[in-house]
């Protein structure tokens, strides 16, 4: 049985108003998020900054604990920053935030992602239902359901779907058919096997280690195979397509793609692979992100 077509691409979230790379170098990186510039750590930027780090103008920085990589505390700078507050990607609109794992409720190099599911979303005439798993605060799921999809939101943290429902609520999409379901995945996935559900399109964004609402734990390099095989189960006749992302974790992205490409025999289609990075404003540098793969029916 034949396989997908295998493609290399660089993924580069150039499409943005209210976010900006301003610099980055020596570890840190120094970003716009709307009207707040903040500046958080990052161990990929190795080379040197433009403007000396000690010259960045910022509201906030986030200085990461030490022994953790992810917990820390924002550094306020003496300038009065605000805890959230609301920005926009072409017709959505989300708040902003600060949080004690330096993230700000928006991981904004996936809006390559946002727009390639909305393109395959819209390309065919009949209903289309996706599953997001690992949803966080709901973008990707706002961007299906606003080009018409039926959506099914998943994430093991109560507190991010809150905030994806009040995302939903900016963007004027309280109407369109979203279900926010606070679950752990692998035993989601069981149940809608169990149930017969199946999906047009499937987004994944699996963190490198997290737990469930009843503890459970979840290891990429661990659990990701048999990930794949559920969401493999789950798929419809005529599936459009699967969004892959990994961070942090010891792999490749041809380890990505060429497993994902196991549970693909008989579909055909393009599978496309590669790192996702954010254009640094005013240079031609770029600072890579995460790891992608994704598999879609037709090319768009």
């Amino acid at each position: 049985m034949t396989g997908p077509v295998h493609k290399t691409r660089l993924l580069i979230a150039d499409d943005w108003q209210d976010y900006a790379l301003l610099d980055s170098g020596q570890g840190q990186k120094l970003e716009k998020f709307g009207p707040q510039r903040l500046i958080r750590p990052d161990p990929q930027a190795f080379w040197a900054p433009q403007t000396p780090i000690e010259d960045w103008q910022a509201e906030a920085r986030f200085d990461i604990k030490a022994g953790d990589d992810e917990r820390g505390q924002w550094d306020y700078r003496g300038i009065q920053a605000e805890p959230s507050w609301p920005m926009r990607w072409n017709e959505l609109t989300f708040m902003a935030r600060l949080t004690p794992f330096r993230h700000v409720g928006v991981f904004q190099e996936h809006s390559v992602h946002w727009r390639f599911a909305q393109a395959q979303i819209k390309r065919v005439k009949r209903p289309v239902k996706i599953l997001n798993l690992f949803g966080y605060t709901g973008l990707a799921s706002l961007a299906c359901a606003a080009v018409g999809a039926h959506v099914v939101h998943l994430d093991a943290s109560p507190k991010s779907n809150r905030y994806g429902q009040e995302n939903q609520a900016l963007s004027k999409l309280e109407h369109y058919p979203i279900r926010w379901i606070t679950d752990d995945a692998m035993k989601f996935i069981a149940r809608e096997q169990r149930r017969g559900n199946r999906y047009d399109g499937i987004i994944l964004d699996p963190p490198k280690f997290g737990r469930g609402p009843k503890n459970e734990t979840w290891r990429f390099e661990q659990d990701f195979p048999d990930l794949l095989a559920g969401i493999r189960a789950l798929l419809s006749p005529e599936p459009l397509f699967i969004i892959l992302t990994a961070y942090a974790v010891r792999l490749s992205y041809l380890a990505l793609s060429q497993t994902l490409s196991d549970h693909l025999q008989g579909f055909g289609g393009v599978l496309e692979a590669g790192e996702m990075a954010l254009a640094q404003t005013g240079s031609d540098r770029v600072l890579p992100t995460a790891l992608y793969t994704r598999w879609s029916a037709m090319e768009v």
